[in-house]
């Protein structure tokens, strides 16, 4: 049976959706019974396109390119937190405030990271980052 990690961040543009496939990409080649998707919080029409160009440049340089076609960023649900199994949300001093305005009983139910966006990190920073925390998860999944 596999079971649902679920990455949140503001947009559901760039850092948790570098995240979902980074996970599922590594979760497959390690053959774990887990399964990655990803919502945002705050979803912006400031946002052009499906994925932000920072983390499609960064998942074609690791040769994990996302299959087609890719999907648009989708808002959080209350459905999407009864279905997954793990909650992580990119950045506690970003995200806890967002769910405790959004989804109040569920704030202390996400792991919370610390992974900054674009106006905070550069891009190599910070999807090196969830990169390594991903990683981390996954070894940790494992021992399950």
């Amino acid at each position: 049976m596999t079971a649902t990690v679920l990455f949140l961040c503001t947009g559901n543009y760039y850092r948790s959706r570098f995240a979902e496939h980074f996970f599922n990409e590594h979760a497959r080649q390690r053959q774990q019974a887990w399964l990655a998707t990803s919502r945002g919080l705050q979803p912006s029409l400031e946002n052009l396109g499906f994925m932000s160009r920072h983390a499609l440049d960064r998942l074609r340089r690791l040769g994990m390119a996302p299959s087609q076609p890719l999907r648009l960023p989708m808002d959080l649900q209350s459905s999407d937190l009864t279905a997954a199994a793990l909650i992580v949300a990119m950045n506690e001093v970003e995200h806890r405030p967002l769910m405790a305005a959004r989804f109040p009983e569920w704030t202390e139910c996400v792991r919370y990271w610390s992974v900054y966006d674009l106006d905070m990190a550069d891009a190599d920073s910070a999807l090196a980052s969830i990169e390594n925390a991903v990683l981390t998860l996954l070894d940790e999944l494992s021992a399950l």
